[in-house]
């Protein structure tokens, strides 16, 4: 018995003395290269995931371009630009949220009510509606919960904008005319390009 037990101590050791070796050397990996230095002490620089023309301000893709508008409480506009249809079988949706009211905005609405989701105020709750097919697309989502759409739309103010987009899996190719719908909002009927 006591050979049993010094063997599986001796794989235990081994097993902890690789793990820790292991993490020694990815911690090493992880110096300096000249990359981009921390800013204050031990921080590391801030990576912002969104690119830098696409701020709180910024206007969406096609801004200049509407191909629908939605109206809807307390002066919330959303402008549509573009549907378009992509070769890896998803349509994204592009628009503009405008508050055209007296007091701030947040999308907290217009999110989905699947309580797997992670994303909190986004326009997760977004569907596209083929009337023909009599078909329903919900936003995609990713490995993580989090929807393919904008995110973290709150505290929108007064005579702001914020360019919206969310994605959805591709209706047949035959299907070119759907319905954006946003909860709260009266849908829009779209057309989808290539």
């Amino acid at each position: 018995m006591s050979i049993r037990r010094t063997t599986k101590a001796a794989r235990g050791a081994v097993a902890m003395a690789s793990a820790v070796g292991l993490a020694l050397v990815v911690a090493g990996c992880g110096g300096d290269s000249g990359g981009a230095k921390a800013s204050d002490g031990d921080k590391p620089p801030a990576r912002s995931t969104t690119p830098k023309d696409s701020g709180p301000g910024a206007p969406a893709a096609d801004s200049d371009k509407v191909i629908g508008e939605m109206k809807g409480p307390d002066g919330v506009v959303v402008t549509l630009h573009s549907v378009v249809r992509d070769s890896g079988g998803f349509v994204t949706v592009n628009g503009t949220v405008t508050n055209r009211g007296t007091r701030a905005f947040n999308a907290i609405d217009w999110r989905s009510n699947e309580t797997e989701l992670r994303s909190r105020s986004s326009i997760s709750g977004a569907t596209l509606v083929d009337k023909a097919g009599k078909k329903r697309y919900l936003v995609l989502r990713d490995t993580n919960g989090e929807c393919l759409c904008t995110t973290g739309l709150s505290g929108l103010m007064p005579g702001a904008s914020r360019p919206v987009f969310a994605q959805f899996p591709a209706p047949p190719a035959k299907v070119t005319e759907v319905d954006f719908q946003l909860p709260t909002l009266p849908p829009a009927s779209v057309r989808i390009t290539d």
